[in-house]
């Protein structure tokens, strides 16, 4: 790949601002649609709504009102982006369908991003999620069949395989054990500075949306599993967010955010086999060199330094949605029992998460455990998807 987004020219920015019609998207038919599709827009999803968080932040803390004045220029149009994006889900789907969706989105992407993670340490940090999003994936699934009555492998259709991940229990760790060590700016591949901003970003995403939907509930099982869940997605929130650079400037953070969105859209329109979505992608990627290219004159003029300094000269190979059953099956038989312990990794129980495990389990099981034993009640088995054979 030759593509280099610092070269191109998009759309004027003064030509981005969309009406009302234009935003208005038909949404993906959930009955047909590539489930990576899904996957692709929920990706996406997560990424814009960073990218506006991010340029909230940074206004915040900018005291330049031209500088302000052009973030909200940019980020009004990525505002519609998001629209556009996240309006393409269905909204015939169920929470809990999109929130299998979610959790496809969670194993696949990570395990791709492992897979492909140049440095040894950062490459640990996303095996080590992955299997816990694994395992949610695995709880909800069978929340879905107690409650809706439906499988999810109408959802993930064979691509991901739904089976127990690292138990969700062992999940609850003292927060101070969720801090990582972040990569050092000037030395890291400027392709983990991506990855790391993208897992960071659907991450976050995942955890608001639980913040926000496991009220809607009634049903009193599910109501619990969104809220242990959903403590667990602020645990890899800080996970994820602990491995970038403390030390990169506003400036070196908002080239690095528009990079990836260029990264990500020029990614997803490769690979999209729907032209209607495709479109989309390439629509917004055009949009987002403009970004990126207004970001990195800011970078220039007030940190006195070049966009080629800290990303890299050319987008790297295309961030590819495919399965990763053999990927993680691997993982499971070697990782399955690690914890975290300060900044590193260890097997053994060792206090403090003992103590973390006392203190949240102190009044009964948790949730997820709860679920398990009213679904075998139900059904007497668990709700399993493994295509590849029940492992040894």
């Amino acid at each position: 790949m030759t593509f280099n987004p610092l070269e191109q020219r998009g759309i004027p920015l003064d030509r981005q601002l969309r009406n009302w019609r234009e935003l208005d998207v038909a949404p993906v038919d959930p009955d047909r649609c590539d489930p990576y599709t899904r996957c692709r827009i929920i990706t996406m999803n997560g990424i814009e709504i960073e990218a506006v968080l991010f340029s909230h932040q940074m206004a915040r803390h900018c005291p330049d009102q031209d500088v302000r004045r052009q973030l909200a220029r940019t980020r009004y149009i990525e505002q519609q982006q998001q629209k556009v994006v996240n309006w393409l889900l269905p909204g015939v789907s169920s929470v809990l369908e999109t929130t299998i969706a979610y959790e496809q989105v969670a194993v696949d992407l990570t395990a791709w991003v492992a897979r492909m993670e140049p440095d040894p340490y950062l490459k640990q940090a996303y095996q080590f999620g992955v299997l816990e999003d694994f395992d949610h994936l695995y709880r909800y699934a069978n929340l879905y069949e107690m409650i809706e009555h439906r499988k999810a492998e109408e959802i993930v259709q064979g691509l991901t395989e739904v089976m127990p991940g690292r138990p969700t229990p062992y999940h609850h760790r003292d927060a101070v054990d969720n801090v990582r060590d972040p990569y050092d700016r000037d030395r890291t591949d400027p392709l983990s500075k991506l990855h790391a901003l993208t897992i960071m970003s659907a991450e976050q995403q995942t955890m608001n949306f639980y913040m926000n939907v496991g009220p809607q509930y009634m049903e009193p099982i599910a109501r619990r599993l969104y809220q242990e869940i959903g403590l667990i997605e602020e645990e890899h929130v800080t996970h994820y967010e602990s491995l970038v650079d403390p030390g990169e400037t506003w400036w070196e953070q908002l080239v690095n955010h528009e990079y990836n969105e260029c990264y990500l859209y020029y990614s997803f329109m490769e690979q999209e086999p729907d032209p209607r979505v495709k479109a989309i992608w390439e629509l917004h990627l055009d949009m987002e060199l403009e970004h990126l290219r207004l970001a990195c004159d800011l970078m220039r003029r007030h940190d006195g330094r070049d966009p080629e300094q800290v990303v890299a000269p050319r987008l790297p190979d295309v961030l590819t949605f495919e399965p990763n059953k053999e990927y993680l099956r691997g993982l499971l038989d070697t990782q399955i029992d690690l914890t975290t312990l300060g900044a590193g990794y260890v097997r053994e129980a060792h206090e403090r998460f003992e103590a973390m495990q006392r203190a949240v389990n102190s009044d009964g099981k948790p949730p997820s455990e709860l679920v398990m034993e009213q679904h075998q009640d139900m059904y007497g088995r668990d709700y399993r998807v493994e295509s590849a054979g029940r492992p040894a």
